[in-house]
């Protein structure tokens, strides 16, 4: 069984959950006997390849004397705006990318008609002009290529996944790790990704959901039937490597939010519940590992708590960088105000930190041990927190317990669901 499978990033180059989630599901389709030809808008060469075949879509020439290329052009509906969207990511990125382009006068759209595009790979200024072309490489590619199913991930691929589909007639699965009403809210709903999920959705022959959380918002929010959406939880990947551990030069304990700063992750209210905790123990200290859009807010707040001496605002993590920030944290808090799944907390767990998430996301669908609150009961939350902190007996059973729950949480075991759903449709 061979699969022609459309992502945004893949390790080591990933700015959020997406691309680890995209990693772990094709190393345990491999150990299932199915081969994935994995196509990302850029390849860095350093990306790990035993388990899957990368394509790099700046490296797939277009002659547009060919029919099928221009027919596929003249159907696409080209959206010419400078998108202020980073989808999975820290904000830098795009604001380094803006600026360079002010700074310069450098035009980032170049000629529609070149025989190759040079994607940029992130999520850039210039990033549904990006989604468009990548659905045209996408036709090229179904076209040149033999397989015999095709699978997107996300808003960014799904013009990609149809364009294939229509190109080579093999059935569409699309894969939802997070939907524009997780990101935005109803309220800051972006209409042109919104609508780009739903094409995908009304397009798929079927549609894999990471929890239930996920399947109720597609059948509220965009009227998908429900026959059509199948759920496969995530997983987490082994830590084969030895424990990254850092030294902690302090007695204070340390609780640690890491994720995007953005709405969607509730980051505003992790602050509020730290300022309840520390009324009553000033040897907390708190960390907010990630960046985003509500970064300047967050800060302003936690000064006017005055309580900026027990915060600590790292950046952006990734890597080791991460694992240490694990070895030195005493609880994990996930926070989300819509989280379709959640793999964090996951590799909170595996590192033996016991956790606090928000029961508005997937991955609290599948965990028994871990603490579980409404995101917006800030007093439920500190009251979880201080007593993970102060009652060792109740900290040790979640550390215990959480990490053997998560080593049975196995991508392999979650690959074995997604290929019965390849089953269904290759044997009809």
């Amino acid at each position: 069984m061979k699969i022609l499978m459309f992502g945004w990033e893949f390790p080591p180059h990933i700015s959020g959950g997406l691309g680890t989630a995209c990693f772990g599901l094709t190393n345990g389709l491999a150990q299932h006997g199915v081969e994935v030809l994995f196509v990302v808008p850029k390849t860095f060469g350093d990306e790990d390849q035993t388990s899957v075949r990368l394509l790099n879509a700046s490296d797939v020439t277009l002659d547009f004397r060919q029919h099928s290329s221009r027919e596929f052009w003249d159907k696409i509906s080209f959206v010419e705006i400078n998108s202020r969207i980073v989808p999975y990511a820290s904000p830098e990125e795009f604001y380094s990318i803006m600026e360079k382009k002010q700074k310069t006068g450098q035009e980032t759209s170049g000629s529609i008609y070149s025989r190759k595009y040079d994607f940029e790979g992130g999520y850039g200024p210039n990033l549904f002009e990006e989604v468009n072309r990548y659905a045209i490489v996408a036709t090229k590619l179904a076209r040149d290529q033999n397989f015999d199913l095709i699978h997107a991930h996300d808003w960014l691929t799904y013009p990609a996944g149809i364009a294939a589909k229509e190109a080579s007639g093999k059935p569409l699965i699309i894969h939802i790790h997070a939907t524009e009403y997780d990101r935005s809210g109803e309220a800051g709903l972006n209409h042109a990704v919104y609508h780009l999920e739903k094409q995908g959705f009304e397009a798929a022959d079927c549609i894999i959901a990471v929890s239930n959380l996920t399947r109720n918002t597609l059948i509220r929010h965009y009227g998908i039937e429900p026959s059509k959406i199948e759920v496969v939880h995530n997983a987490v990947i082994p830590n084969t490597k030895d424990q990254v551990e850092a030294k902690k030069h302090f007695k204070d304990k340390i609780v640690t939010f890491l994720g995007r700063v953005t709405f969607q992750k509730g980051p505003d209210y992790f602050v509020e519940a730290a300022a309840r905790i520390l009324e009553k123990d000033k040897n907390v200290r708190f960390v907010m590992a990630g960046s985003g859009d509500m970064l300047p807010r967050v800060i302003r707040r936690v000064a006017e708590l005055r309580i900026a001496d027990r915060f600590h605002f790292t950046g952006f993590l990734k890597g080791d960088d991460v694992e240490r920030m694990f070895s030195l944290s005493d609880v994990y808090v996930m926070p989300s105000v819509s989280e379709p799944f959640g793999i964090s907390p996951l590799e909170a767990m595996r590192s033996n930190v016991p956790v606090v998430i928000s029961k508005q996301s997937g991955v609290a669908e599948i965990l028994k041990h871990a603490l579980t609150v409404d995101f917006w009961d800030i007093d439920a939350m500190a009251d979880a927190i201080h007593g993970l902190l102060h009652y060792n007996a109740l900290s040790k059973m979640f550390m215990k317990y959480g990490k053997s729950e998560v080593d049975n949480l196995k991508w392999e075991n979650a690959a074995f669901k997604v290929k019965h759903v390849y089953e269904q449709f290759l044997n009809k």
